[in-house]
């Protein structure tokens, strides 16, 4: 019966949802976290009828004819790429983006990955990096002096130090952000990583606070933009969806089951 397999590709489609779910919600507390939604799409229509086809020779073609859809599938795994909230931490290291616009960092094979985690620290060397030691701004990067007793970022994105000692801050460099036609198509690779595809397009880099880009907010950090309280309703939803394709292959099973008794 047919819709046994209709019914199990509901069934595929809601556990694949609820995935989707469980990881927005695992990641509610992790920072600048996009979280995603699962797009379906239905698949092929079966024709039991041709619609627009005459009746008989010289009648009127039938209005409406019967099409039986085959079930559902995945389309996309959507990121929603909406700007979360800001948290202050007082941390003069943490960077928020407020508005469009990704970090640049260094990956570990010398590609050129994209974050809007901004919780940045400094290594051994002075050198601005990420929590898992990739330098930021690899096209001009971030060296800290030693004697450094404070780092200012303006909304621009420019860097100084208050050197002990010397009245005037110095300028340790500039921040620069990338954009993308389609943020969508960004690839996340994890640990608050994105990977640059044909589907996103080519980085577009400008500076922060330039139109088109966000401001750089010292001290803060953006926060993840999943809703749990929407995450939520959509999981009692996704189960629901569940439980009815399964009522579905049970009665299908029944149905089956009586005909076979009948048989016999």
């Amino acid at each position: 019966m047919r819709a046994l397999a209709i019914a199990a590709t509901g069934m595929n489609a809601q556990q694949l949802n609820v995935e989707v779910i469980a990881n927005n919600i695992s990641n509610v507390n992790t920072t600048a976290f996009k979280g995603a939604r699962a797009e379906f799409s239905d698949l092929l229509y079966q024709a039991e009828r041709a619609q627009a086809v005459p009746n008989q020779a010289g009648a009127s073609p039938v209005p409406e004819g019967a099409m039986l859809g085959l079930g559902v599938r995945t389309a996309a795994i959507r990121n929603l790429h909406r700007q979360g909230s800001l948290a202050a931490t007082a941390n003069q290291y943490d960077l928020a983006l407020n508005g469009r616009g990704w970090f640049q960092v260094g990956g570990p094979n010398g590609e050129v990955l994209y974050t809007r985690a901004g919780a940045f620290n400094k290594d051994s060397t002075g050198q601005l990096v990420t929590l898992d030691g990739y330098t930021v701004n690899p096209g001009g990067p971030i060296n800290i002096p030693a004697e450094a007793i404070e780092i200012s970022v303006n909304e621009s994105g420019e860097v100084f130090a208050k050197i002990a000692g010397e009245e005037t801050p110095r300028a340790l460099g500039q921040i620069t952000l990338a954009n993308f036609a389609n943020d969508a198509g960004l690839e996340p690779i994890g640990n608050n990583l994105f990977r640059e595809t044909s589907a996103s397009g080519a980085p577009n880099p400008g500076m922060p606070s330039d139109p088109g880009f966000g401001k750089i907010h010292q001290g803060y950090l953006e926060a993840s933009n999943v809703d749990a309280i929407k995450e939520i309703t959509n999981l009692i939803t996704a189960q629901r969806a569940f439980e009815m394709n399964s009522k579905v292959i049970q009665a299908a099973d029944d149905m089956a089951g009586t005909v076979s008794k009948g048989i016999r």
